[in-house]
């Protein structure tokens, strides 16, 4: 070995000491294990990035998921409307079938009304993401003269990303879909019971609309008290926080401004 083989190998030799010393800062590799990668992400968002790039495969995943997610949704409006139809459909079939069957199909479409807002918590998150993309890349892509509308969304973008967490409150959860759905649900429901104490009964109301030991007057507050709720939760005022545009009364207006 001769003197500059030797000085090579005195380097080495002393730089791995100096590794060892530090409690093996690099890998095999030569990549700093101490920390994260400075460098990670960097050019994940440049302004020239193409059709292939990351955001664009994080769109298609964000639609994606909020595509199986309002599936969800559709699935369990399917599920009250069938059953309140069978409900329905057995209860007027003949003047001997109880009438309290139609309350029970009541408190089965409150359960699917409880399940859907929760699915519709978890959907808005994935909504609010989408949103948040449209409106700061591609709009902006398409017309960089437009502007952003909220300067800080690539930071409260990442912060979501790195801790989730529901956007909306159940109640608000609740009146949405009641909105949308089932407080007609529960008005045909409640029509058609109070049509089958009524009408189709043969002792008179509110004799008629007993159950069991419980007195006609007591089922019928009942009903009316919880019927005046679900209408309580769905039109009371308050400040929406689902990212909804379908919330706006301008979107739903016609081009000449009519609604």
């Amino acid at each position: 070995m001769n003197d500059c083989e030797r000085a090579d190998a005195g380097e080495s030799s002393a730089t791995a000491s100096e590794s060892g010393a530090d409690g093996a800062a690099t890998d095999e590799s030569g990549n700093d294990r101490r920390g994260s990668d400075p460098f990670v992400g960097e050019g994940l968002l440049d302004r020239d990035m193409g059709p292939s790039s990351a955001m664009a495969h994080l769109y298609r995943g964000e639609i994606h998921r909020m595509k199986l997610w309002r599936e969800r949704l559709d699935k369990t409006t399917n599920w009250a409307v069938l059953l309140m139809a069978a409900v329905l459909t057995w209860a007027f079939s003949s003047e001997s079938n109880p009438h309290y069957v139609i309350l029970v199909g009541d408190a089965a479409v409150a359960m699917f009304l409880v399940i859907e807002a929760r699915r519709y918590r978890a959907y808005d998150v994935w909504r609010s993401r989408v949103r948040d993309l449209q409106q700061h890349v591609w709009a902006v892509g398409l017309d960089p003269d437009i502007g952003l509308a909220n300067e800080g969304w690539r930071e409260s973008l990442a912060q979501d990303y790195l801790s989730p967490r529901l956007k909306i409150s159940v109640e608000e959860a609740l009146a949405h879909r009641l909105r949308r759905v089932y407080f007609p649900l529960f008005t045909v429901l409640n029509g058609a019971w109070v049509l089958r104490v009524t009408a189709f009964a043969e002792t008179p109301w509110p004799a008629s609309a007993a159950v069991g030991s419980l007195p006609g007057a007591f089922v019928s507050a009942a009903v009316v008290v919880v019927y005046l709720g679900a209408l309580a939760i769905c039109c009371r005022p308050r400040t929406w926080h689902t990212r909804g545009e379908l919330l706006d009364e301008d979107l739903r207006q016609n081009p000449d401004g009519e609604a």
